[in-house]
């Protein structure tokens, strides 16, 4: 990719969008084998190499310690910036909408989180200078302010079809130019089925705010919660009593906050983003499986649907030929919604960390139907959905969300 100069304003934004107006359909998008997917992020964002090095280098200085590495690549710059700050009363502007997705620029992001996620018991918040900071990160910026304190990735879950990937092993043969590694990992990505994994984290989250409701102290939370396993006939039941399943809301930190959990599981609700992200993250692995994917990495329990993310290391795809130039993971935040129809949901997610006085321009937000979300990029060949807790007084998991603000 040739380095150009850019200037991302609303109209390019709405060039971007434009590539995804060609859109597959949930059960497509979710992982059926011919499906077709939106190219590389960098492609559709209108990055360069160094724009790539640059977000991948910003992203992994947002994760927790334990959940990536912690350098910065050779080179890279870090030119993000906080923005304003954004009178408390002033509505957002109406976003650009086409093919399934909003957009706008994180200021007027800013507004609207003000008007409709900033609740704290009621009662409208201002965005902190270190909440707008945490949002200025990007995709993961945006999950990362909703969330509360950094999720920590571990409750995660996902849907791989065993019988097709087996079935089109056997069945079907590499594509012209296509070596043996490409095949498999193409196999593999496309036997996972993002719309039920997503319903099986819904599911879950379901129960687990079941269990909260009455529980006053975390052993009748545990209680509770094996109870409402049971009646479901729930594979969860017989997970081991160490494990992240059961102990996910202790290691929640605002459950143990005073003005969060403060120690209360009925003060909490367990609420839903997504990560998408790379399979052949070990370095020590063979090169093909980094370049084309890990058939055998991160795959759901096929009992429970957990997935160990315990080797997720945020590593992106490495390059299989000159110029490419991969992003290494993408987040989208869900919350508490209700609606059934899962392409009805809407998932806000962002482009890339704010730069306004760079090359690599302001940071603008997206809010994309699910169909539009688990398309996914090239770039990724896993797309996981994570339960976490957040505190019931908060509102940034409305139960409806109205895409673009009209």
């Amino acid at each position: 990719m040739q380095k150009r100069l850019r200037i991302l304003t609303f109209a390019t934004a709405g060039a971007v969008i434009c590539t995804a107006g060609f859109i597959p359909s949930v059960s497509q998008a979710a992982g059926n084998g011919d499906r077709e997917e939106k190219g590389s992020y960098a492609e559709t964002h209108g990055l360069t190499a160094d724009d790539v090095k640059n977000i991948n280098a910003l992203n992994e200085s947002a994760l927790p310690p334990s959940a990536g590495p912690s350098f910065r690549a050779p080179g890279s710059t870090d030119d993000r910036e906080t923005p304003p700050a954004e009178p408390l009363e002033r509505m957002p502007d109406a976003y650009r909408a086409y093919g399934g997705r909003a957009t706008t620029v994180i200021n007027n992001y800013i507004r609207k989180w003000q008007q409709v996620y900033s609740h704290r018991d009621g009662k409208k918040q201002q965005m902190t200078e270190e909440q707008r900071e945490k949002l200025s990160y990007g995709c993961v910026g945006v999950t990362w302010v909703n969330s509360g304190p950094y999720p920590a990735n571990k409750l995660a879950f996902a849907f791989f079809d065993e019988n097709k990937y087996k079935n089109d092993l056997k069945n079907t043969s590499p594509r012209r130019d296509e070596t043996r590694a490409e095949f498999e990992g193409r196999i593999a990505k496309d036997s996972f089925d993002e719309g039920k994994g997503f319903k099986r984290a819904r599911d879950v989250a379901s129960l687990l705010n079941k269990a909260l409701e009455s529980a006053h102290d975390e052993g009748t939370y545990i209680d509770n919660l094996k109870t409402e396993l049971t009646n479901s006939n729930d594979a969860l039941l017989h997970e081991d009593s160490r494990s992240n399943f059961y102990s996910a809301l202790r290691n929640t930190p605002s459950f143990k906050e005073r003005d969060g959990g403060n120690y209360d599981p009925s003060r909490m609700k367990a609420v839903i983003y997504s990560k998408h992200f790379w399979s052949g993250q070990n370095q020590q692995g063979p090169s093909d499986k980094r370049k084309y994917g890990d058939p055998d990495a991160f795959r759901p329990d096929q009992r429970t649907g957990l997935v160990d993310m315990s080797k997720d290391r945020s590593i992106p795809r490495s390059p299989a030929n000159p110029g490419e130039s991969w992003v290494n993971f993408d987040y989208g935040w869900f919350g508490a919604q209700t609606e059934a129809d899962a392409d009805k949901t809407v998932w806000t997610h962002g482009d890339h960390y704010h730069s306004p006085n760079s090359g690599l321009g302001p940071m603008h937000v997206y809010e994309s139907k699910f169909r539009n979300w688990s398309a996914g990029y090239a770039d990724f060949d896993r797309g996981t959905y994570m339960i976490t807790f957040i505190p019931k007084s908060w509102n940034t998991a409305p139960a409806k969300v109205l895409q673009g603000w009209p």
